[in-house]
């Protein structure tokens, strides 16, 4: 078999080689942006728990935790689960817990992990 031949064989080999391993690759690439889009939403999740702690330390109203949350971000309310602990006196701490329940709605990934709860914690000092 001469050069060019085998040349002509060995590029049928690579694009079979190729359609091998591109399904893998894409399950990678789909898993990669699922990590990415959980890792924001926990950022979110933090950034609704300070805020919602803040609102829990400046306003006596039980119901402000959760619209604070609420109102931090892109969020969806039906998801997000807010506990706020008691508020005290001023000076004392008040504690509030948000919990999100994370729909992983990529192809693939998304049925193989389930929906990821997200939680985080703040705590602040009550003020008048």
């Amino acid at each position: 078999m001469s050069r060019t031949a085998r040349r002509i064989a060995d590029g049928g080999q690579a694009t079979v080689e190729l359609a091998m391993v591109l399904p893998l690759i894409v399950l990678l690439m789909l898993a990669l942006v699922q990590v990415v889009v959980l890792a924001r939403d926990q950022l979110l999740v933090t950034h609704a728990a300070r805020e919602a702690a803040r609102a829990a330390a400046v306003d006596p109203d039980p119901g402000a935790p959760r619209r604070a949350a609420v109102g931090a971000g892109p969020l969806d309310p039906g998801r997000l689960h807010v506990e706020a602990g008691p508020r005290g006196a001023v000076g004392t701490s008040v504690n509030v817990e948000v919990r999100y329940r994370e729909p992983t709605s990529l192809p693939i990934v998304g049925r193989a992990l389930g929906d990821v709860t997200l939680h985080s914690e703040a705590t602040m000092r009550v003020e008048r």
